[in-house]
């Protein structure tokens, strides 16, 4: 039980809070050392989220929607590009879009034929009597069976109640049996359709009538006009492409020659290929913008001042501060939190080395980003440098040049068996391979891959899990295996919280054993009163 001052005439409440305020202070530093951690493992953090958006933000704006389970680009993929080609039609026979793999040139188009559907309708309203049950709007005795047969499958309907079945009832059993054609009675009109799904004289349809006149036949309900056991499809697309004659689509819509085509109508047209010159150009400006924003970010962090006075404040401090003094403190505190650090500075060195050396194994005009006009920044006081400059004359001459070139040189894939691996597949030296014939970009991602790995070793993935998985769906494989998904970081701030812990552990015991010192000296000071008063009053109140 604790005893307050009234024998001593101390403050011992104040004296106690006075004595543990300084213990505190042990267990006030260890608090900042985890906050500090807690803030770096947030910058941590923080850059990886920058590295991510980058990377999906620089696929997306160049339209490289392919890529492997470990986010590197897809061999091939390029081809599709829609943004390098310009295709130009001279009337609107058809449309045209050129991919990156279309060859340059001009082409004539004749348009014969359009790919169509089968679909039969009926000729005239098929209705007899009221809208209701079959047997009422068709005046139908008897049972339904019949069979429709398509390349995809078949489904017999067979009805034997008439005056319980609607129409559509029919429509949704047809279109439930999902084999490639599509029926629908429209009440209003008072006609039924019955057409496939998709064009071309590959989409067969024919149908059997077991039962009453109900789809097929002169009288049949439906009016359909189609005969029993009659193989009907669509038609193919006809043309002839140059000196290529006859050719066939079974849809519209086609790539021939690395151009997308849609035809609109039979007739004559010309379509022009060429490289879309501004846009390629635009493309890799815009990345190199991109690209040197990142190198900004990244180069103010490990440049930035820190401020090893300004700790983090503790519960008692920020008491006595307002929220705009609370503000200004924790930015000075936290600021330089990544100055020269190891993860970033070697994330930085990968990127320029990266960019800098040549491709090899390339069939084009270039093998080196210089040859393409584009160069690292002149020194400037202050600057740390890497960013890249373009100039965009010479950037523009190799792209007229050879822009199939520009585009091995920035996104070639390694060899097969190297690109298609995980790396940790992969010994050293064909890491080292699978860089070295990677194209600029292709490589750039790969190794920011490599350090965001590195970065979440260290400090975790915090609330970006997914963002991850999108750059790579097996980014977190090693993290989630090797370390279960516990990072460096992690683990420090654990420890310093047993450390509080056993110091706020120890405090507690020695704020009691304060309290139990001075309730023993106020009981000894309170007895020694009693003493005295009974002496005084054996004297008669005085000496």
């Amino acid at each position: 039980m604790r005893i307050s001052g009234l024998a001593s005439g101390m403050d011992i409440d104040e004296i106690v809070q006075e004595m543990m305020r300084a213990e505190r202070k042990k267990v006030d530093v260890v608090e900042q050392n985890k906050q500090t951690l807690e803030w770096k493992q947030e910058a941590y953090q923080t850059v990886n989220r920058l590295v991510a958006n980058f990377i999906l933000e620089s696929k997306k704006a160049f339209g490289l929607t392919q890529t492997t389970v470990f986010g590197g680009l897809v061999s091939g993929g390029v081809k599709n590009l829609d943004w390098v080609k310009s295709a130009y039609v001279t009337n609107q026979v058809a449309e045209a879009r050129a991919m990156a793999g279309a060859v340059e040139g001009n082409y004539e188009l004749e348009v014969l034929q359009l790919a169509a559907n089968w679909a039969v309708a009926s000729k005239e309203p098929i209705s007899v009597g009221n809208k209701g049950n079959l047997a009422e709007q068709f005046g139908l005795e008897g049972e339904i069976d019949f069979t429709i047969v398509t390349n995809r499958g078949e489904v017999r309907i067979t009805k034997s109640d008439l005056s319980s079945v609607h129409i559509s009832d029919v429509v949704n059993e047809i279109n439930q049996a999902d084999i490639g054609v599509k029926a629908i009675y429209d009440q209003t009109m008072d006609r039924f359709f019955l057409q496939t799904t998709q064009s071309g004289s590959g989409q067969t349809v024919k149908i059997v009538e077991e039962g009453i006149s109900f789809m097929v036949g002169v009288d049949s309900a439906l009016k359909l006009g189609c005969e029993e056991g009659v193989v009907y499809s669509g038609k193919d697309a006809l043309f002839n492409w140059g000196a290529a004659e006859g050719i066939t689509q079974e849809n519209n819509t086609f790539i021939l020659n690395g151009v997308q085509i849609t035809l609109k109508e039979t007739g004559m047209t010309r379509i022009s290929v060429a490289t879309n010159v501004d846009e390629v150009v635009k493309k890799v400006t815009d990345f190199v913008d991109a690209y040197n924003e990142l190198v900004d970010k990244l180069n103010l962090l490990v440049g930035e001042k820190r401020y090893p006075d300004f700790k983090p404040l503790t519960d008692e401090q920020k008491e006595e501060m307002t929220e705009k003094q609370i503000e200004k403190w924790e930015s000075k505190a936290k600021s330089g939190l990544l100055k020269s650090d190891r993860l970033l500075e070697k994330m930085l060195q990968t990127m320029r080395m990266g960019m800098y050396q040549v491709v090899e194994g390339v069939e084009g005009s270039f093998s080196q980003l210089t040859q393409l006009g584009i160069t690292t920044e002149g020194y400037v006081a202050g600057s740390r440098g890497g960013k890249l400059v373009v100039d965009t004359a010479k950037l523009t001459e190799a792209v007229l040049t050879d822009v199939d070139g520009v585009l091995e040189l920035f996104f070639k894939t390694a060899d097969s068996h190297l690109a298609l691996k995980s790396e940790d597949q992969l010994s050293a030296e064909e890491i080292k391979a699978k860089r070295a014939q990677s194209g600029l970009i292709t490589r750039l991602y790969d190794n920011l891959i490599v350090e965001m790995k590195g970065v979440i070793t260290q400090a975790g993935t915090g609330e970006d899990s997914n963002l991850y998985r999108s750059v790579s769906s097996l980014m977190l494989l090693d993290f989630v295996t090797t370390h279960g998904s516990i990072s460096m970081i992690d683990k420090n701030i654990g420890q310093l919280e047993d450390r509080i812990d056993t110091i706020n552990y120890y405090l507690v015991k020695r704020e009691a054993r304060y309290w139990q010192q001075f309730t023993a000296m106020e009981k000894a000071i309170n007895q020694m009163n009693q003493q005295s008063a009974w002496l005084m009053e054996q004297f008669g109140g005085g000496f």
